[in-house]
């Protein structure tokens, strides 16, 4: 064994040993809550996604990209995008990290993705998820379609091919400046599908295969630009694929004293705020450090013969039943912050902090879904029929996007719809049912005090009546008796 391996196995022990240990504490919720305590120590700002003109440009209000990291786009009337760069130097590695893009933001990320001379762009979640649009369609699907042009940033993305894997597609995308001499050039769209909001993947090895798939893309290379890595809010399972790569570049080139899991997500964390949002994420990232670890060099070909499960993916396809039924904000969620703390509450131990104290300053409402398109021109948009099919998503009730005429309305940017005021409509029936329900029992109590006084006031009566009678009686035979 070389002294590079001795040193990479006493990591994987090192990490192993901490993971087994906080496991048998139940102890995640905790390490995970004394992390966000740290980073609300955090001063940085997010002047720039405050403005008004730049609201309307963040998918939540509570998720916003710090000043001293955002991407800053070169061109356009816009500079702003929701994105942070993020660069781990000893690692050899940078990201950009951003959110689902929007219908008024697409042309904005594809002018980022070639201005940023991004090989790839990595998708973690589905454009619908438990019946919510997380994300807009932003690329052209298959040949049936095959453009999509926005003329507001002067490019153009042409679909040219894609390969189907079993829990990702990997799709050929060309993407053409149409502001200068018509140069184009290729881009690799990773689409993992099997990753719930809030949750983890299946299993550490199909993740790993995902991720020994981008690697030998070169995407993740020095001598081309970060790849844009998102998935709803930007940062959870995007959080997630960032420190599980760092941690294995620095365990595979550095060993033992490059790696601790927990520094190095504060580090990210500096970048953007709030990666890794649950617990549970947190626990996979170890997870698949330790059974990433193992494997190194990471090959494509040799995980995708391997047939053995690791202890890593039963013990993690044993905790995702929890999940499916934990994994996401209620139907009208609220701030992301706010939904990610009460995924995570049933498992903290009573003693253990429940502030929400996730991002930094009070939570506010959650922008819809998809707000409105005043930016996107497309020769090819596939409805969102399509992408149901496309994401195998079934049953699925689409929500309606604002229309344009409804920017003005100030209640259609902070939430307030239908469903808003049919929720609030069912929670006044439930309380109104409440109500009635005690007037009911207090009725009956009152009815009972009447029964019981009526009954027995007459007995009491009776009674006392008869032990009089009996007294005199006594008294009278008592005297009779001594005379």
């Amino acid at each position: 064994m070389t002294s590079n391996e001795q040193t990479r196995e006493q990591a994987i022990s090192n990490v192993e040993t901490e993971y087994h240990e906080i496991n048998s504490k139940n102890a995640w919720p905790i390490l995970y809550q004394h992390i966000r305590n740290e980073c609300g120590n955090y001063d940085y700002t997010c002047n720039e996604s405050k403005k008004p003109q730049n609201k309307i440009l963040n998918r939540y209000r509570d998720v916003a990209p710090y000043d001293h990291t955002r991407i800053i786009l070169q061109r356009g009337v816009c500079d702003y995008i929701h994105a942070n760069l993020i660069q781990v130097d000893r690692a050899h590695r940078q990201y950009i990290l951003t959110q689902g893009p929007l219908p008024n933001t697409v042309g904005h990320f594809w002018l980022m993705v070639w201005e940023q001379n991004s090989r790839a762009v990595l998708m973690l979640n589905k454009i619908i998820e438990k019946s919510q649009v997380k994300c807009h369609q932003y690329w052209p699907l298959d040949d049936l379609e095959p453009t999509m042009t926005f003329g507001d940033v002067g490019l153009k993305v042409d679909y040219v091919s894609k390969i189907e894997s079993s829990d990702y597609t990997t799709r050929t995308l060309r993407i053409t400046d149409l502001e200068g001499n018509n140069d184009s050039r290729e881009v690799l769209h990773y689409h993992y599908t099997t990753w719930p909001d809030f949750g983890v993947p299946q299993c550490p090895t199909a993740f790993l295969r995902f991720l020994a798939d981008v690697r030998q893309s070169g995407a993740l290379d020095q001598n081309v630009g970060p790849p844009i890595v998102h998935c709803s809010a930007g940062i959870g399972r995007s959080g997630t694929f960032c420190l599980v790569d760092t941690c294995l570049v620095l365990i595979e080139e550095n060993g033992l004293n490059a790696v601790n899991v927990r520094e190095i997500l504060l580090e990210l964390r500096r970048s953007r705020m709030g990666l890794i949002q649950t617990p549970e994420q947190l626990r996979f990232s170890y997870a698949a450090i330790i059974d990433g670890a193992k494997k190194l060099p990471l090959d494509l070909s040799t995980l995708e013969s391997s047939e053995e499960t690791s202890h890593y993916d039963e013990m993690n396809n044993r905790s995702n039943s929890s999940l499916e039924r934990d994994d996401e904000p209620p139907p009208l969620p609220p701030p992301r912050g706010e939904s990610l703390t009460r995924s995570m509450m049933a498992d903290l131990s009573p003693d253990t902090p429940t502030e929400n104290d996730e991002l930094n300053g009070p939570p506010d409402k959650p922008l819809p879904s998809e707000p409105p398109n005043h930016t996107e021109s497309s020769t090819g948009t596939k409805s969102i029929a399509n992408n149901i099919g496309d994401q195998n998503v079934d049953d699925i009730a689409v929500p309606d996007e604002v229309t344009p005429d409804d920017i003005s309305n100030s209640s259609n940017l902070d939430g307030k719809g239908g469903e808003v005021r049919r929720r609030n409509r069912e929670r006044n029936e439930r309380l109104a049912a409440q109500v009635r329900e005690m007037k009911r029992r207090q009725k009956e109590t009152e009815e009972w005090q009447k029964l019981k006084r009526s009954l027995f006031t007459p007995l009491t009566i009776s009674i006392g009546i008869g032990i009089g009678g009996g007294i005199v009686a006594l008294s009278y035979y008592y005297l009779y008796m001594r005379s």
